[in-house]
């Protein structure tokens, strides 16, 4: 058996490589060894900013032989081709979200991986971090009691404002839909567990929007996508969900309860790995905070998660089969705001463990 710290090499190197490489070449655990892009120069960049060793193209990448795990951080047209190429070259695969832009391609790549004996692994990991972690005990330890239903909320004005590229976001794969929702669902998923089926509508607020920032801004763009989604969630635990996930309101709002027969949890916001975690039980006059267990280090933590549970030969957390459950969940909200009926989910996905206590990401752990 391998042991010793998992070579791992990013693929992307846009604006979200920042977030993972800033902590994955501080995990002791991992051994960042490459990074590739289809602009050499930013791959390169990008390569001497973390003092990573190897820069180039996909395939540069992919051959260099100590690499275990490929992090897929291209844009989500792009995922599934990405995945498959490291897939073929002998490697894991962990990328972001979504798993691929539909749940047919999703399959196959983890067939894929599963014909060849390898790992998948997805965002989003903000689950693991100590906010949700926190929760997901409160919830065990039955806090609030049974759960009965839950409200997810994420509203915004969109990514034009700041993003400078923002065109992929309004396209297929992504939308607050797409983009935002991974978040949202893979909270739920790992508090309330699996869906079994969802009811939705859609809107678009506008045919085009204009890039905010950068040196392409006042570029107007069309967008091909739902920009306002909400959506009713079934679980097959018993628990329901009303869910929004909007780029059209001038009023950012990011949101999740879940209501017991005991009280409610207020949860932090999914696309963070911090607090608050709040809880108001039956009678209560107000919200009361809950302290925080667990690590708040950011984007990276499925990456460790998934490099640990490789040498140590267990199942990791933010897998393939999660994401492949969320994304047909946002494809059944998709589909059923389109043709104005429920939609059943064919697959499914069991709720990860939680973290062990004082799982520490800057601890060495493989020998």
């Amino acid at each position: 058996m391998t042991t010793g710290p998992v070579g791992v090499a990013v693929v992307g190197a846009g604006a979200i490589s920042d977030a993972y490489l800033r902590n994955l070449t501080t995990f002791p655990d991992v051994r960042v060894l490459g990074v590739a892009d289809l602009d050499a120069e930013r791959a390169e960049t990008k390569a001497r900013a973390y003092d990573v060793p190897v820069s180039g193209d996909v395939d540069t990448i992919l051959a260099i032989p100590d690499v275990e795990i490929v992090v897929n951080l291209t844009i989500p047209a792009a995922h599934a081709a990405v995945a498959s190429a490291a897939l073929r070259a002998g490697k894991h695969v962990y990328g972001e979200k979504p798993l691929t832009l539909d749940p047919g391609e999703g399959d196959k790549l983890l067939a894929e991986a599963a014909a060849q004996g390898l790992r998948v692994g997805n965002a989003p990991d903000t689950f693991l971090g100590a906010g949700l972690q926190s929760a997901k005990r409160a919830l065990a330890s039955g806090l609030i009691g049974a759960p009965v239903a839950a409200t997810a909320m994420m509203q915004s004005p969109g990514p034009e404002s700041w993003h400078p590229s923002p065109e992929f976001l309004f396209q297929r794969g992504a939308g607050p839909l797409f983009d935002m929702g991974p978040y949202y669902l893979t909270a739920l998923v790992a508090m309330l567990g699996p869906v079994s089926k969802v009811a939705a509508t859609a809107r678009q607020a506008r045919p085009h929007r204009v890039i905010g920032s950068g040196p392409r801004g006042g570029t107007s763009f069309a967008v091909e996508v739902p920009t306002h989604v909400m959506a009713l969630v079934d679980f097959t635990g018993g628990a329901s969900a009303s869910t929004t996930f909007s780029f059209d309101s001038p009023a950012g709002v990011t949101m999740i309860e879940i209501i017991g027969t005991e009280g409610t949890l207020s949860l932090p916001d999914p696309n963070t790995f911090r607090g608050p975690l709040r809880v108001r039980a039956a009678g209560d006059g107000d919200w009361r905070e809950l302290p925080l267990e667990g690590t708040t280090i950011g984007r990276g933590l499925g990456v460790l998660d998934m490099a640990r549970a490789l040498r140590g030969d267990v199942a990791h957390r933010a897998s393939g089969a999660l994401a492949l459950h969320v994304l047909e969940a946002m494809t059944a909200i998709s589909e059923s705001a389109e043709r104005g009926e429920f939609r059943h989910l064919e697959t499914t996905a069991r709720e990860p463990e939680p973290l062990p206590a004082g799982w520490d990401p800057q601890e060495a752990t493989l020998a």
